[in-house]
């Protein structure tokens, strides 16, 4: 695979999603120790040919809820020295998230403006349900955002998937007022991607110019076009985005291969 390559026109954005982390080192989450697939892709980050200039940590990054688990995470960010900015998933807990994922190379900012781009995070949450909605609140804020940069180019960011991933399982537990969310991007044209988590595996699709991509978890994969609940057997991952000054964009990922798997295969 090629990697990206140091530019001064280029802006390099690592999406790092679905680590479903633990207190306990030794738990398992659907047959994987979710703890160490994470140490495996942050030594696969920390060796990476180009630094990223940032981290997008796109939900369920806790799997117990606990303190410890957010504890976790911001020591390995931290210790990588690269800034980051996150949001909440379904699994996430964010009155026990926020306090603890802020300062060091955290940002609690949920809009921001990089070379020449203007990235911006949604928070796709409604607490006690796995599929997401966006707030009235969070589709003003997205509307807003784009209105105040009509000449930057747009990455907007949110856990749920916002478009068919032809799995009727996930499909039943993406984001719920999808058309809403459509409605506001249909009124900017400079928007150019939009990234997710939530889905467990690798996605690409399009609509109206915009790309959207789903990207692999941190631990176990889900198996793609399945219609019930299964398991796949690729390798946990993560997404590397280039943003280039003029507005063009170039998408990879990364797959981390670790002793520490258990992958079985299982439907339910």
């Amino acid at each position: 695979m090629a990697h990206p390559v140091d530019s001064p026109s280029s802006f390099l954005v690592l999406q790092l999603t679905d680590t479903h982390l633990f207190a306990d080192e030794e738990a398992v989450m659907a047959g994987m120790q979710t703890v160490k697939s994470f140490r495996a892709v942050m030594e696969q980050v920390s060796t990476l040919p180009r630094r990223p200039d940032l981290i997008l940590l796109t939900g369920d990054l806790s799997q117990d809820e606990s303190a410890a688990s957010y504890h976790r995470l911001r020591d390995a960010i931290n210790a990588l020295g690269i800034p980051a900015y996150s949001i909440p998933g379904n699994h996430d807990v964010p009155a026990v998230m926020t306090p603890i994922l802020q300062g060091g190379q955290f940002s609690p900012a949920r809009s921001l403006q990089k070379h020449n781009w203007n990235l911006i995070l949604l928070d796709s949450v409604v607490s006690g349900q796995t599929a997401g909605r966006l707030a009235a609140e969070e589709l003003a804020f997205l509307d807003e955002q784009l209105s105040a940069y009509p000449e930057l180019p747009a990455l907007v960011t949110l856990h749920h998937p916002p478009c068919l991933i032809n799995s009727t399982w996930m499909d039943d537990i993406g984001l719920l007022n999808a058309e809403e969310f459509f409605a506001v991007l249909d009124r900017h044209s400079q928007v150019k991607l939009v990234v997710f988590g939530h889905i467990h595996q690798e996605f690409a699709g399009e609509r109206n110019g915009i790309r959207y991509f789903g990207s692999p978890s941190a631990c176990v994969q889900f198996k793609p076009r399945s219609e019930t609940f299964t398991l796949d057997q690729t390798l946990p991952g993560f997404r590397l985005l280039t943003l280039h000054s003029d507005g063009q964009f170039d998408s990879s990922v990364e797959r981390v291969p670790f002793e520490g798997a258990i992958l079985k295969p299982v439907a339910s």
